[in-house]
C-alpha cells in the first residue's frame, strides 16, 4: 500500500508540476526497486525502512550544512523533501500515544520477569496492531508502565 501511495503521489505531483515532490518520490521508488532487484518483492515494512533512511540522510545533510547562508537554497530544498517524505510515511507514535496503546497489555508488562521480556510483550502487541513506533520510545513507555 505504501508503494502504491508513493506512485499515486508521483502522478499527482506530475499533474501539479511539483518537481520537488515528483523528484524525491522518484528517488524513493528507485531505492525500493533497487532493494527489490536484490531480494525480490518487498512489503510496506521494508519500503518504510527505505524511506526512513532517506529521511535520516536528509536530516544528516541539513545538520552538516548548518546555517551557512550560501547554502540557503539547498537547505530549503532538503526541508521540503523531508516534509514530503514524512507526509508519505506512517506517523510514529509519541510517548503518550505509545503508553495509551499499551494500556491493553499493561498488566502483562508489569508482570514480566524484567525489562527485556516486558519490552517483548510491548513490541509484539504494537506490531500486531500495526503501530509505527520507535524502539527508544517504546522502551521509555515500558519503564514508565513498570514503575
Amino acid at each position: 500500500m505504501l508503494i502504491e501511495t508513493i506512485k499515486r503521489r508521483i502522478k499527482e505531483a506530475m499533474l501539479e508540476k511539483d518537481a520537488v515532490t515528483r523528484d524525491i518520490l522518484r528517488v524513493a521508488i528507485g531505492e525500493i526497486q533497487t532493494a527489490e532487484a536484490r531480494g525480490g518483492d518487498i512489503g510496506d515494512a521494508e519500503a518504510e525502512k527505505i524511506l526512513r533512511k532517506l529521511v535520516k540522510s536528509n536530516q544528516e545533510t541539513l545538520a552538516a550544512i548548518g546555517d551557512d547562508p550560501a547554502k540557503q537554497d539547498q537547505t530549503l530544498q532538503l526541508r521540503r523533501e523531508l516534509e514530503i517524505l514524512e507526509d508519505v510515511l506512517p506517523r510514529i507514535l509519541s510517548l503518550p500515544d505509545v503508553e495509551i496503546a499499551l494500556a491493553a497489555v499493561s498488566e502483562q508488562i508489569r508482570e514480566a520477569a524484567g525489562d527485556g521480556p516486558a519490552m517483548g510483550v510491548a513490541m509484539k502487541y504494537l506490531k500486531g496492531e500495526g503501530a509505527a513506533v520507535d524502539g527508544q520510545t517504546v522502551s521509555q513507555a515500558v519503564r514508565n508502565i513498570r514503575s
